[in-house]
């Protein structure tokens, strides 16, 4: 649970805040009309967590593994990012400028340990967290005053919100959901027999996480640190030795983040992907005894979801996309 001022901020002073503050309530608005339902956000905030892991190098899945240096360059990393994905006018005084009004990235893995710079000083502030364990984010805005920082001898001349004044920020998303980071979720064992460094190749390696977590959306960024080579999405690909080569022979499909694929995922009842996603499902031919089974049709012939009863037996291949279709959609 979070401190309670912290959880009043939503139910109780979230709506007068904003309603006295007409700069405020348009740097809100025009942040929900550009992410209404705050995927784009949670995305952008699982990509630099995945930046910063850097698996295809380095192997590594947890926030735990990262050194401090690393943990301190990811305010900076948040707000380039997101810089980059809402294509945000640049302040003058901070670091966007949204609505035409200025506003300052703040990004905390302590949810309200956000340093304040004595620049952003009646400015507006967009307050970040996100924790990988948890797989949860929250983002808020808030008018910075003087008033509301803890006095302090930083050396940068940072501050932290007092915790009394936490409740005068408006959420805009609390405890969204962030895409899951598959690798850190799995049991230790499962994550151990996928990855075996020094023991399994890259190819191996995808092949066994597609095999061992089926229907469930997995990220780039496991794709990548299973891969451990930067052209992760060939070991997807079709071919000898290949993923969806490899698991089809097992009735094992793997789809992408595609339409067409995400279609059938929908029409078949499987977990669909979203953006730079992969789900893996095993699929068997339509029988009688399957009665009403959501199917689709691929090869000719009809397909539903296997149960654990169902035989192992090769499935049919999903349909091709082209190049344009596969960077348009990652």
């Amino acid at each position: 649970m979070l401190p309670v001022d912290v959880s009043a901020a939503i139910n109780v002073h979230s709506r007068p805040l904003l309603d006295d503050d007409a700069e405020l309530a348009a740097v809100h608005s025009r942040l929900k009309q550009l992410d209404p339902d705050g995927k784009r956000f949670g995305l952008v905030l699982r990509d630099t967590i995945d930046q910063l892991l850097n698996g295809e190098v380095t192997g590594r899945y947890s926030w735990d593994q990262l050194r401090q240096t690393e943990k301190t360059h990811a305010g900076s990393m948040v707000e380039i990012n997101l810089h980059r994905e809402f294509d945000f006018d640049d302040g003058d005084a901070t670091d966007y400028r949204i609505a035409g009004i200025e506003v300052d990235c703040k990004y905390s893995q302590q949810l309200g340990g956000w340093m304040i710079p004595p620049e952003a000083v009646g400015h507006i502030c967009l307050l970040v967290w996100a924790n990988d364990s948890k797989s949860q984010w929250c983002a808020g805005l808030m008018r910075i005053e003087e008033e509301f920082l803890n006095q302090g001898k930083n050396r940068d001349l940072k501050l932290t919100i007092k915790a009394e004044y936490r409740k005068r920020i408006f959420w805009l998303w609390y405890e969204a959901p962030l895409p899951e980071n598959v690798l850190l979720h799995l049991p230790d064992e499962v994550r151990d027999e996928i990855l075996l460094k020094g023991k399994r190749k890259g190819q191996a390696r995808v092949i066994r996480l597609f095999d061992r977590v089926q229907n469930k959306r997995i990220g780039r960024g496991a794709v990548r640190t299973a891969a451990q080579q930067l052209d992760y999405l060939a070991r997807l690909r079709e071919g000898e030795g290949r993923a969806r080569t490899v698991l089809r022979e097992k009735g094992v499909l793997i789809a992408g983040p595609y339409s067409k694929h995400r279609d059938i995922a929908m029409r078949i009842g499987a977990e669909v992907p979203g953006r730079g996603e992969f789900v893996s499902f095993r699929v068997c031919e339509a029988r009688a005894h399957h009665g009403d089974r959501p199917s689709v049709r691929l090869d000719g012939r009809d397909w539903v979801l296997a149960g654990p009863e169902d035989p192992v037996a090769p499935g049919p291949k999903l349909p091709k996309v082209n190049g344009e279709e596969e960077t348009a959609e990652m």
